[in-house]
């Protein structure tokens, strides 16, 4: 190695050379490349090769060019007032950029450039150019795109100018401006150039991956975002990407497939290798409309996906905290490499003890729909921007409304009520910033640009799950903080009632129980959103709209019915992750025939019914000619949730069972279609629902593992009032001494047969002093909407105080 690579007061290191101790000298990027490459190379992480120069290079050369005092005599007037924010940038940015090399930097870089190129192969080997500031990557601060990077730069000439201009972004407006909003020195903060083998992602793919869920803090998952292409698209919003979940804890498994979710991105553009040299000749890098193709393919496969959640929890691993990491996949040979990682600012230190939640009043049409970033609901009016340049324009407490963020833009982020843009996924710069600022942001709606208008109000809604949503005007909400250590412990069990796997990570530091009903349909209706008999009877589907957009959601599929298996598994898994390995009790479809008919292809399919309350619903259903193999794809995506996913965890739950001659069907069924009870630990529960199920109690406990009591229908079947009539509404109470009766009486015989009972019902959610009713009873479990979790385990807590 070259002497002026060595000592303390080294110019240059190799990679290799450094560790995550070397903060000081290169800054947390190029310290932790040089740690992965040290320490991780030997557990599977492959890091491209390359090398840092150190903070002693930087101060030579300030202190070479006399730029110290050009930089506190413009940052001073820049404290006072005498120059603004652009002035002072563009002053310091123009001198350090117009500094002379000393020369034994400059000796140091050339060198060190050939003994790469010799290493690979290549004489002016194409390297990517990436600032690392010396107080960057900290615990608190991500400092997310501050300095700049240059990507396929070649030739020596090429390398240092690129390095002089990375030196000169540590002056950005937007490096200043965040430096000042997070309290450091601007004259203490050096800067460390890396120079790094440049993957040829430009014919593969490439993207930014995270140990833990962004919104959520969710930490039992990876969460990916990919594009084709070189990666500063993704960084910068500019695509929309394809998303990934990875459950960890079963990626030591190779016998499962634990991948929660799949969601296709728009991938508009990429970006690729420029026609020139990267000498300043032409422009390096450019970007390109990708195919009809790309847009509707994923970037990674499944192994591919796997692959990459492993890197990740081996890096997390070793960091000893989450991670937030950059990759590619080089198009050439096919690897995949990680080209950053840094600690993951932002959720990692929120507050666990406590989260906050929304609840939405009467909201005015649904404008937009997009990517939510947070859980907070914001109400302001519509600031559109579509350039930079008119950031000054913006107005405080407004809606930022833009096609795409990048560094540039955090000075008036911080100033936003929301932030909503066109582009971008859950990584972008618009998410990273407004997540570390605070600020709620629905990113990649498509369109916002052009739907919204200046002064518009309007209000932003995160509070959902993972979609997140944009209303005209402005609705009222309400806040609600619920302190996790004021949660008492009881000895019933408290559960929640799951409907959407979006929002399901959003409450998983609730002490919940497991989920006693997760809500198949609900699924199936804003996930997979065909009906089932469309694919498996797909030609008797009529020609037409819906004809068309089954065609559309089940391209890529060798056979359509193998998409509602794989999104309902899918959908599904994010349920059964969020508390494992607590139970997940999982209803099967208990549609009416009016609401399936509402399912794509629906109509074709379903009969006219006067009251589908009370017709053909729940188990009828499943082995009935008319719908039973519809039900045996809803068998089959129970089986890829429990055998290949690897949820072993899920219930399966039998709705609106009239009869024990019915269940006997039903279980035939099921096992004829893989899912027998009692083996692989399946346990099948029935809801108590109807009258039947309570005189008949002790004969179904024999067909099934436990009861769940749905207490709405359970009121409306023993009182005879429609639960939809606003006419009777008063007449509907379950706290009517008759349905009382029945939930005591059926808990009493599931009791005394040794079998588990709960409640599901809407009853302890709507009123949680009922919760106190059903302690007395005896029951094992109540589940509740997560909203009134605290209020129910505090009532549960309370009444068995008084057994």
């Amino acid at each position: 190695m070259d002497a002026q690579a060595q000592g303390s007061g080294a110019m240059l290191t190799w990679f290799e050379d450094l560790t995550r101790d070397n903060v000081p000298e290169v800054g947390g990027k190029n310290a932790s490349l040089g740690e992965m490459v040290a320490r991780l190379g030997r557990e599977g992480i492959r890091v491209p090769p390359g090398f840092a120069t150190t903070a002693g290079a930087y101060r030579s050369y300030i202190s070479a060019n006399g730029l110290d005092a050009v930089l506190a005599d413009a940052l001073g007037q820049l404290a006072d007032g005498r120059l603004t924010l652009a002035e002072a940038g563009q002053r310091i940015r123009a001198a350090v950029a117009a500094g002379r090399w000393p020369d034994d930097i400059e000796s140091a870089i050339r060198t060190a450039y050939r003994d790469l190129g010799a290493r690979v192969g290549e004489t002016e080997p194409a390297v990517a150019v990436r600032s690392s500031a010396t107080a960057e990557d900290l615990p608190d601060a991500s400092f997310a795109g501050q300095q700049e990077t240059f990507l396929n730069i070649r030739g020596e000439a090429a390398l240092l100018s690129a390095c002089r201009r990375c030196y000169a972004s540590l002056f950005t407006d937007r490096a200043i401006t965040y430096r000042q909003i997070k309290g450091f020195d601007h004259l203490a903060v050096a800067l460390s150039v890396g120079v790094q083998l440049m993957v040829r992602s430009d014919e593969g793919g490439s993207g930014v991956m995270f140990s833990l869920d962004t919104e959520s803090g969710f930490d039992r998952l990876v969460l990916i975002n990919a594009a084709w292409g070189l990666g500063e698209n993704v960084v910068q919003g500019a695509v929309s990407p394809d998303e990934y979940q990875v459950y960890k804890p079963f990626l030591d498994d190779e016998a499962r497939v634990p991948i929660l979710h799949k969601a296709l991105g728009a991938k508009e553009i990429k970006m690729i290798y420029g026609a020139g040299t990267g000498t300043g000749e032409a422009a390096p890098t450019r970007n390109v409309p990708t195919s009809k193709a790309e847009r509707e393919s994923f970037v990674l496969s499944d192994a591919e996906i796997l692959e990459l959640s492993r890197m990740a929890v081996t890096i997390e691993r070793h960091y000893g905290q989450p991670m937030d990491m950059e990759w590619a996949r080089d198009g050439h040979d096919g690897p995949l490499y990680i080209v950053q990682a840094r600690p993951e600012t932002v959720q990692s230190r929120s507050e666990s003890h406590a989260f906050r939640s929304y609840r939405l009043g009467e909201t005015g049409p649904v404008l937009l729909k997009g990517l939510s970033v947070g859980s907070a609901v914001a109400t302001g009016e519509v600031c559109l921007i579509e350039s930079a340049a008119d950031i000054g324009r913006f107005r405080d407490g407004a809606v930022l409304v833009t096609s795409t963020t990048d560094p540039d833009w955090v000075p008036i982020m911080k100033r936003a009520a929301a932030i909503v843009t066109d582009h971008g996924g859950r990584t972008s710069h618009a998410a990273i910033i407004s997540r570390e600022l605070g600020v709620p942001a629905i990113v990649g709606t498509g369109q916002a640009t052009h739907l919204l208008h200046d002064g518009q109000a309007i209000t932003v809604s995160c509070a959902g799950g993972d979609e997140g949503v944009i209303y005209a005007g402005e609705a009222e909400f309400e806040v609600e903080e619920t302190r996790l250590d004021e949660i008492p412990p009881t000895r019933t069990k408290v559960m929640l009632n799951m409907a959407n796997p979006a929002a399901a990570t959003r409450w998983w530091r609730l002490p919940a129980d497991g989920v006693g009903l997760a809500r198949m349909e609900f699924v199936i209706s804003n996930e997979v959103k065909v009906h089932p008999l469309a694919l498996t009877r797909y030609d008797s589907l009529p020609e037409g709209p819906d004809r068309d957009a089954v065609d559309q959601l089940t391209r890529g599929y060798a056979e359509r019915t193998e998409y509602f298996v794989e999104t309902l598994a899918r959908g599904l898994s994010r349920i059964a992750a969020t508390w494992y390995p607590n139970p997940a009790i999982i209803r099967m479809s208990d549609f009416k025939t009016n609401e399936y008919a509402g399912l794509l292809g629906g109509a074709a399919f379903e009969p006219q019914e006067e009251n589908p309350m009370i017709g053909f619903r729940g188990a009828s259903r499943y082995y009935s000619d008319a719908y039973r193999d519809g039900f045996a794809l809803e068998c089959r995506a129970i089986r890829r949730l429990r055998e290949t996913i690897g949820f072993r965890n899920a219930v399966v739950m039998i709705p609106f069972c009239r009869t024990v001659g019915e269940a006997d069907k039903v279980l035939e069924v099921m096992a004829e279609n893989g899912l027998r009870r009692g083996e692989d630990g399946l346990e099948v529960y029935v809801m108590c629902e109807i009258p039947a199920n309570v005189i008949e109690a002790e004969a179904f406990a024999e067909r099934f593992d436990g009861f769940s009591i749905g207490s709405n229908d359970l009121t409306q079947l023993t009182l005879g009032v429609d639960r939809d009539s606003e006419a009777l509404a008063s007449l509907f109470s379950e706290r009517d001494p008759a349905v009382l009766w029945m939930i005591e009486t059926v808990i009493a015989k599931a009791r005394k047969a040794g079998r588990k009972i709960g409640l599901c019902g809407q009853a302890p959610s709507n009123h949680p002093d009922f919760a106190r009713l059903l302690v007395r009873a005896g029951i094992d479990s109540i589940s509740v909407t997560p909203d009134s979790f605290l209020e129910v385990k505090r009532n549960v807590a309370e009444a068995e105080k008084d057994l």
